[in-house]
């Protein structure tokens, strides 16, 4: 066998079941540029995230119900569902941005009105940026060194990347799915016993992406799995498709509380203190608001997993930055390259990539006697798995499709279950 820059072949030349997989699988057709080749991905994510389906696979059904998922397929979703084709250092979505900076490559996410409104202070401009005036935040990239750009963004809450930041080195990237790159296990107590998933009660309180889709596998599990939301910011995924939101949140109950009231941050802390997994996607600013104390809780008997999702996990560097699938995963180093320059791979491949890397992460916590907080890192994930691209010369990229994960039942409507499920506990 030949193996040079991720391509493996036999003798006969044919193309190994990897690089098939990858065109087969809807992937494929979403990297690259629009009016270029479908291009190849890392043969590191490829096999990273069929490692990570077999053990949620093999822990799931130790744990409750075997969950097979198709990693590659659940991966591209999204732009089955909505419609979504690759358009080069543009992402699928459209909202982000590959741009080269003074001494690099650099991507910024600007999906929220209050990012253009910053830009112009990001960017240093004495007049603001209007919304979608790319033209204008290229130019300025272009003048600016990558360090001050990251520095700044996280001052002011922007999500911004520079390329490769946060790329692992190739000799810490193997190992079991429990202790994937960007995922860390901190153990705070023993565990009374373990349990079946059928057995837990999971509080969803993350948004978007990763977050929820751990919830619904985790539900998958046979776990009673609980969206609770903020009254006043709903998980913003429900402003887009419909048919995507069921796919993650379908099945699960729904529990709005006011977290902007006293009161409503007290049933919060009374709920957590009595479930047995929370997940959540804020940054730790957000908790502190919110009055949780995540070791306190943890430490204190109940939950005992809590997943802690964000762009670039709770070190010295980089706890409060900002981070979307997108630029997360060009800060691991995770694109595609053509004569170019770098694309964006795939579909904000950052957050499904991350949701499936945390699910494993809290499946191993739950077969373990130990309470633990798992904090799970989106770029650090995706910098563990880039490397070199596949080889997919003479392939045929299929279309993106739905199939990833089972059919989901339907959405619960916000709030229904807000008051049976806080009788249940013993909430008033």
């Amino acid at each position: 066998m030949v193996v040079e820059r991720g391509k493996r072949s036999d003798r006969d030349g044919s193309l190994t079941d990897t690089s098939t997989a990858w065109a087969t699988s809807g992937m494929m057709a979403l990297t690259g540029r629009a009016d270029g080749p479908a291009l190849g991905g890392p043969m590191a994510l490829v096999d990273g995230v069929t490692a990570l389906a077999d053990d949620i696979a093999l822990r799931s059904g130790r744990l409750g119900r075997p969950v097979v998922v198709d990693p590659l397929a659940l991966m591209g979703e999204r732009a089955a569902t909505i419609g979504l084709h690759r358009h080069g250092a543009v992402s699928c979505g459209g909202t982000s941005r590959l741009m080269p900076s003074r001494d690099g490559w650099m991507a910024a996410t600007l999906a929220r009105p209050s990012d253009w409104e910053l830009m112009a202070a990001l960017l240093e401009l004495p007049a603001p940026v209007g919304p979608g005036d790319w033209v204008t935040v290229e130019r300025a990239v272009a003048n600016l060194a990558g360090d001050v750009l990251g520095s700044r963004s996280e001052l002011l809450g922007i999500p911004v990347s520079v390329l490769g930041e946060r790329s692992a080195p190739p000799e810490i990237r193997k190992g079991p799915a429990e202790m994937a790159h960007g995922i860390r296990s901190r153990p705070i107590r023993p565990a009374s016993r373990r349990r079946s998933c059928a057995d837990l009660i999971v509080a969803d309180l993350s948004a978007l992406w990763a977050g929820p889709l751990v919830g619904r596998i985790l539900r998958l599990t046979g776990a009673w799995v609980v969206k609770i939301e903020s009254r006043s910011r709903p998980d913003g995924a429900r402003r887009g498709s419909p048919a995507f939101f069921r796919l993650l949140n379908g099945g699960k109950e729904s529990v709005v509380l006011d977290f902007t009231t006293e009161d409503g941050r007290r049933r919060l802390n009374e709920v957590v203190a009595q479930v047995d997994v929370v997940i959540t996607s804020s940054r730790p600013r957000a908790m502190e608001q919110l009055g949780l104390d995540v070791d306190a809780l943890v430490r204190d008997g109940r939950p005992q997993v809590w997943l802690m999702i964000s762009g670039y996990g709770p070190g010295v560097v980089g706890p409060g930055r900002a981070a979307f699938g997108d630029d997360a995963a060009v800060a691991g180093g995770l694109v595609a390259w053509d004569r170019g320059g770098p694309t964006f791979c795939g579909d904000a491949v950052a957050d499904p990539l991350c949701g499936l890397a945390a699910t494993a992460a809290v499946l191993a916590a739950l077969e373990r006697d130990e309470a633990s907080v798992v904090e799970a890192s989106m770029a650090d994930i995706a910098g563990g798995m880039s490397g070199a691209a596949l080889e997919v010369e003479g392939l045929t990229p299929a279309a993106p499709h739905v199939g990833g994960l089972p059919p989901s039942p339907p959405v619960a409507e916000f709030g229904a279950d807000t008051g049976p499920f806080l009788a249940v506990l013993g909430i008033r």
